[in-house]
């Protein structure tokens, strides 16, 4: 997987269009000033969970002697559910969440931009290429300062774009990943194909 396309791919899981409506939701009561605040601080609060995830990664899936094949396959299958949630949708504003009270890192930290999707697909791209970690690291500020932008000015976009606007960005984004889970979770089964079986005597 290129820089480009890792970019992308982390760009997809954070849902950055599908987000912004929760956002605006959790966020309406709080001031004007104290909204872009919140959102640098759960964003950078986000990067850290990826980059503690990113960094040991290959280290668990290590410990879990969990194959490149088996990586790939469930990787596949994870982001084709994602997608298909993207294209027909979910119900918005899922988080119970007092209006007065300050969100801290739950839930728009986690789940909504470092949640399980992010996670696993932070640990797959180091456990497919951990020599590769500074293009994973590189891909992962894009994505993620691509995301903040978007964020940080949900409030503009909101009113440009409207709700029908939003909706149909994110099923774009929606059908650009289920080719991508496709193209993984084939990728995975062709590997385990091509794979001899190997007997484990201890």
């Amino acid at each position: 997987m290129s820089f480009l396309s890792a970019t992308v791919l982390l760009f997809l899981v954070m849902d950055p269009f599908g987000n912004v409506p929760i956002f605006l939701c959790i966020l309406r009561e709080m001031p004007a000033e104290s909204r872009k605040r919140i959102i640098v601080r759960e964003m950078l609060i986000a990067l850290a969970v990826l980059l503690f995830f990113l960094i040991s990664g290959s280290f668990l899936l290590k410990l879990l002697k969990i194959s490149e094949a088996a990586l790939q396959v469930a990787g596949g299958i994870i982001l084709f559910l994602i997608a298909i949630k993207m294209i027909f949708g979910e119900p918005q504003y899922m988080f119970q969440h007092s209006a007065k009270e300050e969100p801290l890192i739950v839930p728009l930290a986690i789940p909504c931009i470092a949640g399980p999707s992010a996670i696993a697909t932070v640990m797959l791209l180091m456990g497919q290429n951990p020599e590769r970690w500074p293009i994973w690291l590189l891909a992962l500020f894009t994505a993620w300062i691509l995301t903040s932008a978007i964020l940080i000015f949900s409030s503009s976009l909101d009113k440009m774009l409207g709700e029908k606007g939003l909706s149909a960005l994110q099923h774009l984004m929606g059908l650009i990943l289920t080719a991508i889970s496709v193209e993984m979770f084939l990728r995975g089964l062709k590997i385990f194909l091509s794979t001899p079986l190997m007997t484990t005597a201890n």
